[in-house]
């Protein structure tokens, strides 16, 4: 029995970290019908787990499920998009100030090592590589402040948020105006200039709010308000 738990637990966790990268790289474009026994044949496995998965799924905002309907890839909520910037944007400003009195050594070099590996990503145009680095960047300010059960309290409110970031991460190749911003306010910090540093973040968390026009009149079938 434990052994069986075992198995479906694990497979509910694949179909889980499957269906949501699909639907974070837009292989499942907002919008799309997605079927339980579709993926269950695919994985060869039984509907259970990624029934289960699917319910995870749409409490985190990323499948509407609709009674005699069936189930569609949510659209990208622009409200709950501002809502998630709005609350980022706050907290990290203050995130980075305390960074600027308090800085660990080790994250000295997590930092600088983050930021290295950003450049290759435009190198080699790995779009979703540079997001996970763009995620971790802002983690480790989190992480160094002590303030870690914050940032995992963002990431369920930044759902849309991060869909849409990855959305202009796809469209937009001009990644080293992204990378120059992650610099600069890392290198305010490493000055310990909190002022400064807030404006920098606040002007690095606003550029979604310029692209969100462009995307929107791109992909207008990709958004809800």
């Amino acid at each position: 029995m434990i052994l069986n738990q075992k198995i479906r637990g694990s497979t509910r966790a694949y179909s889980y970290e499957l269906i949501k990268n699909r639907i974070l790289h837009l292989e499942l474009e907002p919008g799309t019908k997605i079927s339980e026994k579709e993926i269950a044949d695919e994985l060869q496995v039984s509907r259970t787990p990624v029934r289960e998965a699917f319910m995870k799924l749409a409490e985190e905002e990323l499948l509407d499920i609709i009674p005699q309907s069936g189930t569609m890839v949510s659209l990208i909520n622009l409200n709950h998009v501002e809502e998630g910037r709005f609350v980022r944007e706050k907290l990290e400003k203050e995130i980075v100030a305390l960074a600027c009195h308090s800085f660990p050594e080790e994250y000295k070099f997590k930092m600088e090592s983050n930021i290295a590996m950003q450049d290759l990503c435009v190198d080699k145009n790995n779009f979703y590589q540079l997001f996970e680095l763009d995620e971790e960047f802002h983690k480790l300010l989190f992480q160094a402040t002590g303030k870690i059960r914050t940032w995992r309290l963002l990431q369920q409110l930044n759902i849309h948020f991060n869909r849409l970031r990855i959305l202009r991460l796809i469209q937009d190749s001009n990644w080293e105006h992204l990378i120059q911003q992650h610099k600069e306010i890392y290198r305010l910090v490493m000055e310990g200039d909190p002022d400064r540093a807030m404006q920098a973040m606040e002007d690095h968390l606003r550029l979604v709010v310029v692209d969100r026009k462009v995307l929107t009149e791109k992909y207008p079938h990709y958004f809800i308000y």
